[in-house]
């Protein structure tokens, strides 16, 4: 059985920053595309980030309104996938989840869908205060 545990959200003022995890068990997090994803308040969940599988480079694709500003990578050795960010606004306020692709590459912007993503984890909440 796969699970995804997302941690490392908290609170944190403005342009300040954290680095989020996604502890996969159950599959090898290195074959697969990965993806960090965000919902707000009354909001449509949104793509965040996402990464490429392991052998294939790692190469990384960014939201444009964080490009710059958050980085994905992972760790094939302990199974995890990160989310650096940096200089985070409250706009940025929301629960990030972490998910797997059912791919090893994510497809070109404008075709991702989250229903291509497979397996999900419960989120952590991030809060930026002003």
């Amino acid at each position: 059985q796969v699970h995804l545990v997302e941690s490392g959200g908290g609170l944190v003022q403005a342009g300040g920053s954290l680095r989020l995890s996604c502890a996969a068990s159950g599959l090898t997090l290195g074959n697969f595309a990965m993806g960090w994803f965000r919902q707000a308040p009354g909001k449509d969940r949104e793509f965040v980030a996402g990464i490429n599988w392991s052998w294939g480079g790692s190469n990384t694709l960014y939201a444009d309104s964080v490009k710059g500003r958050f980085t994905i990578s992972r760790d094939s050795a302990k199974n995890t996938v990160y989310l650096q960010m940096n200089s985070l606004n409250p706009e940025e306020t929301a629960r990030y989840y972490c998910a797997v692709h059912r791919s090893r590459e994510l497809p070109p912007p404008g075709t991702m869908t989250e229903g291509q993503f497979y397996y999900w984890g419960r989120g952590t909440q991030v809060t930026v205060s002003s």
